[in-house]
């Protein structure tokens, strides 16, 4: 594995490609991110695995319009790397036009065989003023 420094450059270039591959809906280059046991939670509460995930991109469930992902920071230990931040989205779901404004917490496991994958992803709303 890579030294620290190089490693956390390496997430922050890693969570810019998958946010950008949701957007672009370039699903291929998504699930080639990610870990293939992901767990994407989602701030309605829902857990979907990596295939359940694709398929609602897919099928025009969840359509992303724009996403800002500011990154407050990114802490590695051992072979996990947990990127503390953002999630401010313009996104469709189910039909319906969403703000979405969350904190949320990215999960990257580096495995032998692929490097960095995405793991896990749970977000939490901020609550409205």
């Amino acid at each position: 594995m890579t030294a620290t420094h190089d490693a956390t450059t390496t997430i922050r270039d890693l969570e810019n490609a998958r946010y950008r591959a949701i957007v672009d809906q370039d699903l291929a280059r998504f699930a080639e991110l990610s870990h293939p046991d992901l767990a994407y939670s989602h701030s309605s509460g829902d857990t979907d695995s990596l295939d359940s995930y694709l398929d609602k991109v897919r099928s025009g469930y969840y359509v992303y319009h724009d996403i800002d992902h500011p990154i407050e920071f990114i802490r590695i230990v051992d072979d996990v790397a947990l990127v503390i931040g953002e999630m401010n989205a313009s996104i469709t779901a189910g039909g319906r036009e969403k703000k979405l404004r969350n904190r949320c917490l990215a999960v990257w496991k580096y495995t032998d065989d692929a490097g960095w994958r995405f793991l896990a992803y749970q977000p939490t709303p901020v609550p409205t003023a």
